[in-house]
């Protein structure tokens, strides 16, 4: 091979047949052949280019790594096949990162059938439920779980067991400051005591990236009958925190509230509540998140509501002036499904994301036609409009398209509530 990879070879096309090319000609060889082809209307250009630039070292691998982002949806999935296939960190690392929002999707529908369940996988790591003498095996790989029963009998009140207990026999486990994940279940009806426990307890878990804050099944009770107030101080005191997910509910001065920060490392950040109040969506509106690529809300029934003007509370982040960095945007359990529909695709920010999720809501076909007229919608790689109130006709029409459709349980026509409403 030629030392200077930079250069055309005997092999590479040149611009002006055999003879040379003029002196203002333009050069096709070379890396700078492969980035003038990876520019070219044509996918099926574009995507040859791509198996060309691995011949380029890690410059190669570097146009390779960065057509993950590109907006059309062939040129995602070619240079995805391409790194997966690859041994060096930089593309398994890049690999891993793409299926961020594929593993929350995954972990979503373990779930099912909703509304809760007890998580079994958590920020791509399996859930391990903490007993009274935890033993921390691997780290890395396990969140572990805190919970206690909400039963009232007697040999249940006699082992007084909480989980402040289990927290403080987990802080002196073995090897407990490697621990990366933390799921809290039931834990009595406000979760204040475990977010100041855990604040407080910093400097044990300088390594925790993933935080899930009421993780309760149907058995135990339902998103209304927890409450949780500011969360902002776990982010403050967890800098390297990449999760958080916060399953909660509003009850007076009681509601989830963030005050205004600055967070470079949080990817994903998911609220499942029976409604979010306008105030707190402007809060999670204003906070500073760079590294965001993970956003789903559960919006609830009374967004429409706010100012007589629907959806003004989260139009920052549907119209792209908020988390520009965005791959999967979930707005779900929402009473104005129509609406977000039509935001969208008059939005820049479909454009850059990889999975759009409205499901949970009162979608019919109207709002559907919005979002099939779309071409933005056609680079998606995942539409989910799951649990929504669609005709078996659009259903059909729109697992025409070329992508992903998740679109089950459609049993309900007409006037609607929110599915977690009912």
């Amino acid at each position: 091979m030629n030392d200077n990879q930079n250069q055309p070879t005997e092999y590479d096309a040149v611009l002006g047949g055999v003879s040379p090319p003029p002196s203002q000609g333009v050069i096709l060889g070379g890396i700078q052949g492969v980035k003038h082809r990876l520019n070219s209307l044509s996918l099926e250009a574009r995507i040859a280019a791509l198996s060309e630039a691995l011949n380029y070292g890690n410059e190669g691998l570097d146009l390779v790594t960065a057509a993950l982002k590109d907006k059309f949806r062939k040129v995602r999935h070619a240079a995805m096949q391409l790194l997966k296939e690859r041994r060096e960190e930089k593309a398994k690392l890049a690999v891993q990162n793409y299926k961020f929002c594929s593993n929350f999707r995954f972990e979503r529908l373990n779930e099912l059938p909703l509304p809760y369940g007890h998580a079994t996988t958590f920020a791509n790591r399996k859930v391990i439920e903490v007993d009274s003498f935890p033993q921390i095996i691997d780290p890395a790989k396990t969140a572990y779980a805190l919970r206690v029963s909400n039963d009232w009998s007697q040999e249940a009140h006699q082992s007084n067991i909480t989980i402040l207990d289990k927290f403080q026999s987990l802080l002196k486990a073995r090897r407990a400051k490697e621990i990366e994940a933390l799921v809290f279940g039931f834990c009595g009806y406000t979760l204040y005591p475990i977010v100041d426990i855990l604040v407080s307890a910093r400097e044990n878990f300088k390594n925790l990236k993933a935080v899930f804050f009421g993780d309760i099944d149907n058995s135990e009770c339902d998103s209304r009958s927890i409450i949780l107030n500011d969360i902002s101080k776990v982010l403050i005191a967890y800098p390297n925190l990449e999760v958080l997910k916060i399953r909660c509910s509003e009850y007076g001065l009681d509601k989830l509230a963030f005050e205004p920060l600055h967070h470079n490392k949080l990817k994903a950040l998911i609220i499942e509540s029976d409604k979010l109040h306008p105030e707190v969506l402007n809060e999670i509106c204003a906070l500073e998140l760079p590294a965001l690529e993970y956003l789903e809300l559960w919006l609830g029934e009374e967004t429409d509501h706010f100012e007589n003007l629907p959806l003004k509370p989260v139009m920052p982040i549907i119209s792209g002036q908020r988390f520009s960095k965005l791959k999967y945007l979930g707005l779900r359990h929402s009473n104005d499904s129509v609406y977000i529909a039509l935001a969208l695709i008059e939005s820049s920010l479909i454009e850059q994301l990889i999975e759009l999720d409205i499901s949970m809501g009162n979608l019919e076909d109207d709002g559907a036609e919005f979002l099939l007229n779309c071409p933005a919608v056609h680079q998606l790689d995942t539409l989910n409009i799951s649990l929504n109130c669609l005709s078996n006709d659009m259903v059909t029409r729109l697992k025409q398209l070329d992508i992903e459709i998740i679109c089950d349980n459609f049993t309900y026509r007409g006037e609607r509530y929110c599915t977690a409403s009912e």
